[in-house]
């Protein structure tokens, strides 16, 4: 994966809010993971068409006073280490 790859939420896994949880979460068929606010406005933004630069580049301005880079950067690793995005 390079910073312009395109991401997308991998088969079998969906966002959704779920009111239970009163947070995001990701689906699979073996579960459900709870997501943090970040997590989900980053998976959020995931669609197959953005890449790294772009999610950042749209959190940033979202964010202004924060440095999102490096954080956003170590999220989508982990995701893509765990199967979530590719």
């Amino acid at each position: 994966m390079t910073e312009n790859t395109p991401l997308k939420i991998n088969t079998g896994f969906r966002l959704q809010w779920e009111p239970a949880q009163e947070s995001h979460v990701l689906l699979y068929p073996e579960g459900m993971v709870k997501l943090s606010s970040a997590a989900a406005e980053i998976l959020g933004l995931v669609d197959g068409q953005r890449s790294l630069i772009d999610i950042t580049h749209l959190l940033s301005e979202k964010f202004p006073e924060a440095d999102l880079a490096e954080d956003v950067k170590e999220f989508v690793e982990v995701a893509i280490t765990k199967g979530w995005i590719s």
